[in-house]
């Protein structure tokens, strides 16, 4: 029994481990041997004391107040683990899509509230026709319609809407509806044959006749249309209304020649041109032939009335006052005719109808001047009598620009109230 055990301590039993026997010897001789070459054995060397030294200390727990606490070690042969964090994308950083259908879905539904109590409903249904005023064609192409709204920057001191105001309405609606019907070339308001021949139109004579001024924010409609004037001539004309009372403001005609833009000498109406706007002509007429044989011709003389005269001198055009067409706007020689008209005038009357006769245009290097001879101008206890006036625009050399006639009518009686945004007597 007793040599058994001394066996088993220097050969290991089967299937043991020699740490187990290097163990088993030790505990029986008392000594570990350096070396054991038995039977083909040989025991691992002992390792260096600083490798155990590095083992006991990761085998060991530290303490904190009595406490061990396990310290996080990382394996030399292993790198530390990153998380993984999805690339930045234009999709990872859309915003959240309920939050947006939300947000959406309220701006959608605050809108529809305030559209129900609005209660907006049409009066009219073609009230929608012409959203943002570009004007339409009606009556089968024969008319063109365009609305207005009167801006504050286009009254005057008496509240309404200046006749150049309105003018400017009626200019913009004939070039609109010619270019609307397709027949605009490069010229200003010219077909695409009076292109080809290098002729403009000129105007040589404007009737108009006004029944009431509109006011700030009061919206207008326009119609005009063209017809045959003589042979070489086309006549165009405008009625005027208010949008919402379809009451009359003002109907006007003219007539209109062709010129040759570089000789700047009248032609005759070419065929090719008669065969474009032919099939635009309309015979019905603004102003009829009684109520135009009515109207006193520019240099009328009145039996029996005492004139007086008025003249202002020094009018020169500035270069916003010409067209594409290089000659002076029509409209501007409105304003200068009306310059040398007594202030006693417009402060009480307006303008109920204006005959104006173009004889010669007027270029850029231009010096005119502006007479007026005034009839029948009624005095601070008759403030019921109308006034006629003749107009001569002419150069200061004597040649003549413009002839007109203009009739007046006591103004109507306006609002009191203070238009500006300062009150009285401030700056």
């Amino acid at each position: 029994m007793a040599g058994s055990l001394a066996a088993s301590a220097f050969f290991p039993v089967p299937g043991s481990s020699p740490a187990a026997s290097a163990r088993s010897s030790k505990n029986t001789t008392g000594e570990l041997p350096e070396n054991l070459s038995v039977r083909g054995i040989v025991a691992k060397p002992n390792p260096s004391p600083g490798a155990m030294q590095v083992k006991a200390q990761a085998q060991a727990l530290p303490k904190v107040n009595g406490t061990k606490v396990n310290l996080k070690t990382t394996s030399p042969d292993k790198e530390d683990i990153i998380p993984y964090t999805a690339p930045k994308t234009f999709y990872n950083q859309l915003p959240d899509w309920s939050m947006l259908l939300a947000a959406v879905t309220t701006i959608f539904l605050a809108a529809e509230k305030q559209w129900t109590l609005l209660d907006w409903k049409p009066k009219k249904p073609d009230m929608l026709a012409d959203t943002f005023g570009f004007g339409r064609i009606i009556q089968d192409g024969l008319v063109f319609r365009q609305n207005f709204l009167i801006r504050s920057y286009e009254i005057g001191a008496d509240r309404t809407a200046s006749i150049e105001t309105l003018m400017n309405h009626l200019q913009e609606t004939a070039l609109n509806h010619v270019k609307t019907a397709g027949l605009l070339g490069d010229g200003f308001g010219a077909t695409p044959e009076m292109s080809k021949r290098n002729l403009i139109w000129v105007v040589s004579k404007i009737q108009l006749l006004v029944e009431r001024y509109p006011s700030w924010g009061d919206m207008v409609q326009v119609d005009t249309w063209v017809a045959a004037a003589g042979k070489n001539g086309m006549r165009r004309d405008w009625h005027v209304r208010d949008y919402n009372s379809g009451q009359t403001i003002l109907r006007a005609t003219s007539v209109w020649v062709m010129m040759n833009k570089n000789t700047r000498r009248l032609s005759k109406m070419p065929d090719e041109v008669r065969a474009e706007i032919g099939p635009y002509f309309n015979g019905r007429s603004a102003i009829s032939e009684e109520q135009g044989e009515k109207l006193p011709k520019p240099g009328t003389t009145f039996d029996g009335a005492a004139t007086k005269q008025f003249t202002r001198k020094g009018l020169t055009p500035k270069w916003s006052d010409l067209d594409v067409n290089q000659h002076v706007n029509n409209v501007k020689y409105i304003g200068w005719i009306l310059e040398s008209a007594p202030i006693s005038i417009l402060e009480k009357h307006e303008l109920a109808s204006m005959t104006l006769d173009y004889r010669k245009e007027c270029g850029r290097d231009s010096v005119l001047q502006s007479l007026t001879a005034v009839s029948g101008e009624c005095d601070d206890g008759n403030t019921e009598s109308s006034i006629q006036c003749d107009h001569l625009l002419q150069l200061e050399s004597g040649a003549d620009i413009v002839k007109a006639h203009t009739e007046w009518r006591p103004k109507r009686a306006q609002g009191e109230g203070n238009m500006g945004f300062f009150p009285a007597g401030s700056a």
